[in-house]
């Protein structure tokens, strides 16, 4: 006579980690079995009630049997919904056996064990072949950088725009980030740029050698605008900033007859033997065609290459790059007589940039820094509302990354 089944409220043992038993591994995997047979041998609803039952045993289950039930579900194209659910939000072991071999979760599935879970299952998830663009702005919107990390190194993730901004953006309190940024396809100039102000000295040379991008093509395009516009008094403010931004020339020639100096040459000159002060680098900001604040950021970069940037767009040889940088006090040589790292690295910038290409990296600083600089930025900043991006343009933006630090944010 079969004896009666007794349940755990009956009083029998729940599986430890040296279960012994036999009959409750054997109908485990023989269940499993039955979830993974073909549609010709079971239909939806009895794959579906086979699931339910396993998903009860599964809670009493020792995680070495969830581990291999699992492993057999994982290369089904269709799960039973709760036992999927179930596994996904076990420990970490288990967990990663469907979130890296299962080819039939869905971005569904994945933000809501993203939703669910802990820190370990994200990092699974993040390294999970073809991540798709949702899945990946969740994760990277938890703001953890090595879960950052683990996507961006992840050559088959997908990566939307707004996740680049919001890896970009994490970037600057975790520097880390920006060489795998860097890698990734999905980066465009305007984050690299922005990013360029916090990158380490390797980081900022891939940057200038990959984003640093001519404007020819826009200033054949545009060549007769400049006409055009110059016709109707460059009353339209639109079409004026635009063509600000490609034009050939750099320096601002109205600012000379503004000036106390003859030229830009001659102000870098006359400021070496003063020093550099407040007015002087404002004036040298308005000479070179950009705003006193874009100036600002630029002089008092610790690394220096903003200024070789600087100079190169101006058309200005390399002995005045070293009257600029001497006006700033910045050491050229090392107590042994050595040449100093930091100035070997300002000069190496300054010679393998070409004059436009250093004019597009300077024209995207002024623009995205000073344009978008209004009261309102202004008060975001200092408050600290970096963070709520989606009501700002992409100038607004980056200049909010940027200069946050300088607010002391």
């Amino acid at each position: 006579m079969t004896q009666p089944l007794t349940s755990p409220q009956d009083g029998a043992p729940e599986a430890g980690s040296d279960s012994t038993w036999k009959a409750r591994h054997a109908l485990l995997k023989r269940l499993a079995d039955v979830v993974s047979l073909p549609t010709s041998r079971i239909n939806a609803f009895e794959r579906a009630v086979t699931g339910d039952l396993l998903v009860e045993m599964a809670r009493l289950a020792t995680p070495s049997d969830r581990m291999k039930m699992a492993h057999r579900l994982a290369p089904l194209s269709e799960l039973p919904n709760g036992l999927m659910r179930l596994l996904l939000r076990d420990e970490p072991a288990v967990a990663g056996v469907l979130i890296e071999n299962c080819a039939g979760l869905t971005d569904a599935d994945l933000l809501s064990c993203a939703r669910d879970t802990s820190h370990d299952h994200h990092i699974l998830i993040a390294a999970r072949r073809g991540v798709s663009e949702v899945v990946s702005e969740v994760l990277i919107e938890g703001a953890h950088a090595d879960v950052v990390e683990a996507l961006l190194r992840n050559t088959t993730a997908r990566l939307s725009q707004t996740a680049i901004e919001m890896a970009v953006a994490l970037s600057r309190n975790q520097p880390k980030l920006c060489e795998h940024l860097l890698r990734r396809p999905e980066l465009r100039p305007s984050g690299a740029y922005v990013m360029f102000w916090w990158c380490n000295a390797q980081d900022r040379r891939t940057i200038l050698q990959r984003f640093a991008v001519s404007r020819e093509v826009m200033q054949e395009v545009s060549e007769d605008i400049f006409a055009l516009a110059a016709a109707e008094g460059w009353q339209d403010p639109v079409s004026r900033k635009a063509l600000q931004f490609i034009e050939r020339r750099q320096r601002n020639r109205g600012a000379i007859d503004k000036s106390p100096y003859d030229s830009l040459e001659d102000a870098i000159v006359q400021i070496e033997r003063a020093g550099m002060g407040r007015e002087s680098a404002a004036e040298i900001a308005y000479l070179s065609g950009v705003k006193p604040l874009t100036g600002a950021k630029i002089l008092g970069d610790p690394g220096g290459e903003p200024v070789a940037i600087l100079c190169k767009a101006t058309g200005l040889d390399r002995q005045y790059l070293t009257a600029l940088w001497r006006s700033m006090k910045r050491p050229e040589t090392l107590p042994d007589g050595r040449v100093d790292p930091t100035w070997e690295r300002v000069q190496t910038t300054f010679e393998m940039l070409a004059v436009d290409r250093a004019q597009t990296v300077l024209r995207y600083w002024n623009w995205s820094l000073t344009s978008a600089m209004t009261p309102a930025l202004l008060k975001a900043i200092r408050d600290g509302e970096t963070d709520e991006v989606d009501e700002y343009s992409m100038p607004e933006r980056t200049a909010m990354m940027a200069l946050a630090q300088d607010f002391g944010r």
